[in-house]
């Protein structure tokens, strides 16, 4: 993700814009996983966690809010395909 984040930084962000912030959403059938991606991170392979730079942290939603509005929303999609189907 880090690759592409720098992408966006280097071929899309104008000089006045901050860093990019990427933002991994996935969901399966058990589980809905968030995390963020920043541009030059250097963490270790098989990080398991990691955090946000506290400048970040107040003005950026918490992975467990994002996860949760992921939840709502497929909740939703959900029912709205079985009433069409």
């Amino acid at each position: 993700m880090n690759f592409y984040v720098a992408a966006v930084d280097d071929l899309l962000r104008h000089p006045d814009d901050k860093p990019t912030i990427g933002i991994i959403l996935c969901r399966s059938s058990k589980t809905t996983i968030v995390e963020y991606a920043l541009r030059d991170v250097n963490t270790p392979i098989a990080v398991s966690s990691h955090q946000l730079p506290e400048q970040l942290q107040d003005s950026l939603p918490t992975p467990e809010q994002l996860e949760m509005e992921l939840e709502t929303a497929a909740r939703k999609i959900e029912a709205q395909q079985k009433t069409l189907g």
